[in-house]
Protein backbone atom coordinates (compact mmCIF):
# COMPACT_ATOMS: atom_id res chain seq x y z
CA UNK A 1 0.00 0.00 0.00
CA UNK A 2 1.55 3.23 -1.16
CA UNK A 3 0.41 7.02 -0.50
CA UNK A 4 -1.44 8.22 -3.55
CA UNK A 5 1.16 11.12 -4.42
CA UNK A 6 3.86 8.24 -3.90
CA UNK A 7 1.80 6.23 -6.32
CA UNK A 8 1.90 8.69 -8.98
CA UNK A 9 5.36 9.59 -8.69
CA UNK A 10 6.44 6.06 -9.20
CA UNK A 11 4.40 5.22 -12.07
CA UNK A 12 5.10 8.73 -13.67
CA UNK A 13 9.13 7.65 -14.05
CA UNK A 14 8.08 3.97 -14.17
CA UNK A 15 8.13 3.07 -17.92
CA UNK A 16 11.24 5.12 -19.01
CA UNK A 17 13.56 5.19 -15.86
CA UNK A 18 13.09 2.10 -14.05
CA UNK A 19 11.26 -0.86 -16.17
CA UNK A 20 14.63 -0.47 -19.00
CA UNK A 21 17.01 -0.96 -16.30
CA UNK A 22 15.60 -4.01 -14.62
CA UNK A 23 16.52 -7.60 -15.57
CA UNK A 24 13.24 -9.21 -15.27
CA UNK A 25 10.42 -6.36 -15.81
CA UNK A 26 7.70 -9.13 -15.46
CA UNK A 27 8.57 -8.44 -11.87
CA UNK A 28 6.39 -4.78 -12.01
CA UNK A 29 3.52 -7.25 -13.68
CA UNK A 30 1.33 -7.25 -9.75
CA UNK A 31 2.06 -4.05 -8.63
CA UNK A 32 0.95 -2.64 -12.08
CA UNK A 33 -2.36 -4.76 -12.50
CA UNK A 34 -3.13 -3.75 -8.93
CA UNK A 35 -2.40 0.18 -10.01
CA UNK A 36 -4.43 -0.12 -12.97
CA UNK A 37 -7.43 -1.07 -11.16
CA UNK A 38 -7.44 1.54 -7.90
CA UNK A 39 -8.98 3.50 -10.81
CA UNK A 40 -8.69 7.62 -11.69
CA UNK A 41 -5.27 8.95 -12.11
CA UNK A 42 -3.61 6.24 -10.50
CA UNK A 43 -5.13 3.81 -13.30
CA UNK A 44 -3.98 6.28 -16.18
CA UNK A 45 -0.30 6.46 -15.10
CA UNK A 46 -0.22 2.67 -15.21
CA UNK A 47 -1.12 2.21 -18.42
CA UNK A 48 2.73 3.44 -19.65
CA UNK A 49 3.93 0.87 -17.73
CA UNK A 50 1.29 -1.97 -18.78
CA UNK A 51 2.14 -1.02 -22.11
CA UNK A 52 5.73 -2.05 -22.22
CA UNK A 53 4.65 -5.52 -20.32
CA UNK A 54 2.31 -6.09 -22.49
CA UNK A 55 3.94 -5.38 -26.34
CA UNK A 56 7.65 -6.31 -24.67
CA UNK A 57 6.98 -8.85 -22.36
CA UNK A 58 3.82 -10.85 -23.76
CA UNK A 59 1.48 -9.95 -20.48
CA UNK A 60 -2.06 -11.23 -21.03
CA UNK A 61 -4.37 -9.15 -19.26
CA UNK A 62 -7.79 -10.61 -19.89
CA UNK A 63 -10.08 -7.40 -19.29
CA UNK A 64 -7.58 -4.77 -20.45
CA UNK A 65 -10.32 -3.25 -22.62
CA UNK A 66 -13.26 -3.37 -20.24
CA UNK A 67 -10.94 -1.76 -18.03
CA UNK A 68 -9.58 1.11 -20.35
CA UNK A 69 -12.88 1.67 -21.15
CA UNK A 70 -14.20 1.95 -17.26
CA UNK A 71 -11.17 4.89 -17.00
CA UNK A 72 -13.59 6.81 -19.57
CA UNK A 73 -15.29 9.52 -17.56
CA UNK A 74 -15.96 13.13 -17.48
CA UNK A 75 -12.95 13.64 -15.68
CA UNK A 76 -10.86 12.05 -18.71
CA UNK A 77 -10.97 15.69 -20.65
CA UNK A 78 -9.88 17.62 -17.97
CA UNK A 79 -7.21 15.43 -16.03
CA UNK A 80 -3.39 16.79 -16.53
CA UNK A 81 -2.90 13.34 -17.59
CA UNK A 82 -4.91 13.62 -20.61
CA UNK A 83 -2.34 13.99 -23.32
CA UNK A 84 -0.22 10.71 -22.17
CA UNK A 85 -3.96 8.25 -21.87
CA UNK A 86 -5.20 9.58 -25.57
CA UNK A 87 -1.46 8.44 -26.89
CA UNK A 88 -1.79 5.05 -25.51
CA UNK A 89 -5.42 4.29 -26.37
CA UNK A 90 -4.55 5.64 -29.86
CA UNK A 91 -1.79 3.15 -29.90
CA UNK A 92 -4.66 0.32 -28.14
CA UNK A 93 -7.13 0.77 -30.61
CA UNK A 94 -4.96 0.88 -33.72
CA UNK A 95 -5.15 -2.76 -33.80
CA UNK A 96 -7.39 -3.95 -37.20
CA UNK A 97 -8.23 -7.39 -35.48
CA UNK A 98 -10.14 -5.69 -32.72
CA UNK A 99 -14.03 -6.49 -32.55
CA UNK A 100 -16.24 -3.75 -34.36
CA UNK A 101 -18.12 -3.67 -30.97
CA UNK A 102 -15.19 -2.80 -28.76
CA UNK A 103 -14.11 0.16 -30.89
CA UNK A 104 -17.60 1.23 -31.26
CA UNK A 105 -18.30 1.45 -27.49
CA UNK A 106 -15.38 3.74 -27.20
CA UNK A 107 -16.36 5.92 -30.31
CA UNK A 108 -20.16 6.27 -28.64
CA UNK A 109 -18.94 6.76 -24.68
CA UNK A 110 -15.94 9.45 -26.32
CA UNK A 111 -18.32 11.19 -28.07
CA UNK A 112 -21.01 11.21 -25.11
CA UNK A 113 -18.56 12.54 -22.99
CA UNK A 114 -17.53 15.58 -25.19
CA UNK A 115 -20.76 16.84 -24.92
CA UNK A 116 -19.40 18.72 -21.64
CA UNK A 117 -15.48 18.90 -22.82
CA UNK A 118 -14.13 22.13 -23.19
CA UNK A 119 -13.15 22.82 -27.04
CA UNK A 120 -9.27 22.39 -26.23
CA UNK A 121 -9.97 18.30 -25.52
CA UNK A 122 -12.92 18.31 -28.40
CA UNK A 123 -10.28 19.74 -31.31
CA UNK A 124 -8.26 16.39 -30.33
CA UNK A 125 -10.87 13.91 -29.82
CA UNK A 126 -12.49 14.75 -33.33
CA UNK A 127 -9.66 13.60 -35.28
CA UNK A 128 -9.24 11.01 -32.57
CA UNK A 129 -13.14 9.48 -33.33
CA UNK A 130 -12.35 10.56 -37.59
CA UNK A 131 -9.17 8.03 -36.92
CA UNK A 132 -10.86 5.20 -35.53
CA UNK A 133 -13.39 4.96 -38.12
CA UNK A 134 -10.57 5.31 -40.57
CA UNK A 135 -8.94 1.58 -39.43
CA UNK A 136 -12.48 -0.02 -38.76
CA UNK A 137 -15.22 1.00 -41.03
CA UNK A 138 -18.01 -1.55 -40.06
CA UNK A 139 -18.31 1.23 -37.10
CA UNK A 140 -19.24 3.89 -39.91
CA UNK A 141 -22.95 2.35 -38.93
CA UNK A 142 -22.78 4.94 -36.44
CA UNK A 143 -22.88 7.77 -39.03
CA UNK A 144 -24.54 6.49 -41.77
CA UNK A 145 -27.68 4.37 -40.29
CA UNK A 146 -30.31 4.79 -42.77
CA UNK A 147 -32.82 5.88 -40.34
CA UNK A 148 -30.69 8.34 -38.54
CA UNK A 149 -31.00 9.77 -34.97
CA UNK A 150 -34.27 11.48 -36.12
CA UNK A 151 -36.15 8.56 -36.41
CA UNK A 152 -34.54 6.78 -32.85
CA UNK A 153 -37.62 7.62 -30.21
CA UNK A 154 -34.51 6.78 -27.23
CA UNK A 155 -30.73 6.25 -27.61
CA UNK A 156 -30.00 2.33 -27.22
CA UNK A 157 -26.89 3.18 -26.17
CA UNK A 158 -26.36 2.14 -22.26
CA UNK A 159 -24.11 4.61 -21.00
CA UNK A 160 -23.79 3.32 -17.64
CA UNK A 161 -22.69 -0.06 -18.90
CA UNK A 162 -19.77 -1.16 -17.87
CA UNK A 163 -18.89 -3.97 -20.59
CA UNK A 164 -18.21 -2.90 -23.55
CA UNK A 165 -19.98 -5.91 -25.17
CA UNK A 166 -23.23 -5.06 -23.44
CA UNK A 167 -23.31 -1.37 -24.19
CA UNK A 168 -25.41 -1.78 -27.25
CA UNK A 169 -23.21 1.02 -29.22
CA UNK A 170 -23.50 -0.98 -32.49
CA UNK A 171 -27.46 -0.09 -32.51
CA UNK A 172 -27.09 3.22 -31.83
CA UNK A 173 -26.41 6.92 -34.03
CA UNK A 174 -23.29 9.18 -33.77
CA UNK A 175 -26.06 12.19 -32.75
CA UNK A 176 -23.37 14.05 -30.06
CA UNK A 177 -21.21 14.77 -33.16
CA UNK A 178 -24.19 15.79 -34.69
CA UNK A 179 -24.91 17.84 -32.03
CA UNK A 180 -20.95 19.46 -31.74
CA UNK A 181 -21.81 20.74 -34.94
CA UNK A 182 -23.76 23.72 -33.31
CA UNK A 183 -20.61 24.26 -31.24
CA UNK A 184 -20.17 27.71 -29.92
CA UNK A 185 -16.30 27.44 -30.77
CA UNK A 186 -16.12 27.73 -34.45
CA UNK A 187 -13.03 25.84 -34.75
CA UNK A 188 -15.01 22.76 -32.72
CA UNK A 189 -18.46 23.09 -35.06
CA UNK A 190 -16.33 22.96 -38.59
CA UNK A 191 -13.96 19.88 -37.04
CA UNK A 192 -17.34 18.40 -36.47
CA UNK A 193 -18.89 18.88 -40.21
CA UNK A 194 -16.07 16.74 -40.88
CA UNK A 195 -18.11 13.38 -40.36
CA UNK A 196 -20.73 14.80 -42.77
CA UNK A 197 -18.55 13.87 -45.35
CA UNK A 198 -16.67 10.59 -46.96
CA UNK A 199 -13.40 10.77 -44.78
CA UNK A 200 -9.78 10.45 -46.35
CA UNK A 201 -7.89 7.09 -46.28
CA UNK A 202 -4.72 8.89 -44.46
CA UNK A 203 -5.14 9.21 -40.66
CA UNK A 204 -5.44 12.70 -39.35
CA UNK A 205 -1.77 13.33 -37.30
CA UNK A 206 -3.04 13.83 -33.58
CA UNK A 207 0.15 13.93 -31.75
CA UNK A 208 0.21 18.17 -32.31
CA UNK A 209 -3.36 17.98 -30.35
CA UNK A 210 -2.51 16.22 -27.18
CA UNK A 211 -0.88 19.07 -25.49
CA UNK A 212 -3.31 22.30 -26.57
CA UNK A 213 -4.32 24.13 -24.11
CA UNK A 214 -7.31 26.95 -23.82
CA UNK A 215 -4.37 29.10 -23.05
CA UNK A 216 -3.43 28.62 -26.72
CA UNK A 217 -6.56 28.28 -28.42
CA UNK A 218 -7.37 32.11 -27.05
CA UNK A 219 -3.86 32.89 -28.02
CA UNK A 220 -4.77 31.83 -31.36
CA UNK A 221 -7.64 33.79 -31.95
CA UNK A 222 -6.79 37.25 -30.44
CA UNK A 223 -3.60 37.18 -32.89
CA UNK A 224 -6.27 36.58 -36.20
CA UNK A 225 -6.46 39.12 -38.53
CA UNK A 226 -9.91 40.38 -38.50
CA UNK A 227 -11.98 41.23 -41.85
CA UNK A 228 -13.07 44.32 -42.33
CA UNK A 229 -16.73 44.03 -41.69
CA UNK A 230 -18.64 46.97 -43.51
CA UNK A 231 -21.05 48.75 -41.25
CA UNK A 232 -23.05 50.82 -43.57
CA UNK A 233 -23.63 50.03 -46.77
CA UNK A 234 -25.48 53.10 -48.25
CA UNK A 235 -23.31 56.17 -47.88
CA UNK A 236 -24.86 58.81 -45.06
CA UNK A 237 -25.86 61.72 -47.09
CA UNK A 238 -27.08 63.90 -43.64
CA UNK A 239 -26.72 63.90 -39.45
CA UNK A 240 -29.32 61.38 -39.50
CA UNK A 241 -29.51 59.99 -42.88
CA UNK A 242 -31.32 62.44 -44.41
CA UNK A 243 -30.36 65.27 -47.06
CA UNK A 244 -32.35 68.57 -46.59
CA UNK A 245 -33.32 68.67 -42.97
CA UNK A 246 -32.88 70.87 -40.40
CA UNK A 247 -29.94 69.55 -38.86
CA UNK A 248 -27.98 69.92 -42.03
CA UNK A 249 -28.08 73.64 -42.09
CA UNK A 250 -26.51 73.81 -38.86
CA UNK A 251 -24.08 70.46 -38.57
CA UNK A 252 -21.59 69.45 -41.44
CA UNK A 253 -20.44 65.95 -41.57
CA UNK A 254 -16.60 65.78 -42.06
Amino acid sequence: QLPTGLYKKVLVILHDSILPYMNEPTLMIDFLTVAYGIGGAISLLALNGLFILIHQHNLEYPDFYKKLYSLLDPSIYHVKYRARFFHLADLFLSSSHLPAYLVAAFIKRLSRLALTAPPEALLMVIPFICNLFRRHPACKVLVHRPNGPEDMSEDPYIMEESSPSESRALESSLWEIRSLQNHYHPDVAKAATVLNQSLSEIEDDISGLLELSAYELFDKEVKKKAADVPLEFEQIRGLFGKKNDIFAEHFALD
